[in-house]
């Protein structure tokens, strides 16, 4: 599978709000960071985090819109749309840095500015 479909693979384990899916890209003792978030470690702590964020927007779809690999780092630049539960939709552009490890995420940094999911 190209890095192209994988990275295909994880944003739709996302979009479809599938913890356990999503949790099969990283590792048991991953890294896991949403924008000016605290850092959630390992897979309970990841797997809470991320639990949470699904339950606070109606839903969400990426669109990747560059992907670069270097050694051990993948990188996705583009655009995520929200629909927040109040029904007002937001479109946030994201920078993700993956840090690999093999085929699995070690350390996962979500680079975005989260301000308009709380908006008044």
């Amino acid at each position: 599978m190209s890095r192209e479909q994988w990275c295909e693979r994880l944003f739709e384990s996302i979009d479809a709000k599938r913890t356990e899916e999503f949790m099969s890209f990283l590792t048991p003792d991953a890294c896991f960071r949403y924008g000016s978030a605290p850092p959630a470690h390992g897979s309970k702590a990841i797997t809470q985090a991320v639990e949470h964020f699904f339950a606070s927007v109606g839903s969400l779809s990426h669109r990747v819109l560059d992907l670069w690999e270097t050694p051990g780092h993948l990188i996705c630049r583009g655009e995520v749309r929200y629909q927040r539960l109040d029904g007002r939709r937001v479109q946030i552009p994201f920078c993700n840095v993956l840090t690999m490890r093999g085929d699995q995420i070690a350390c996962y940094d979500i680079y975005l500015d989260a301000t308009p999911l709380t908006a008044e």
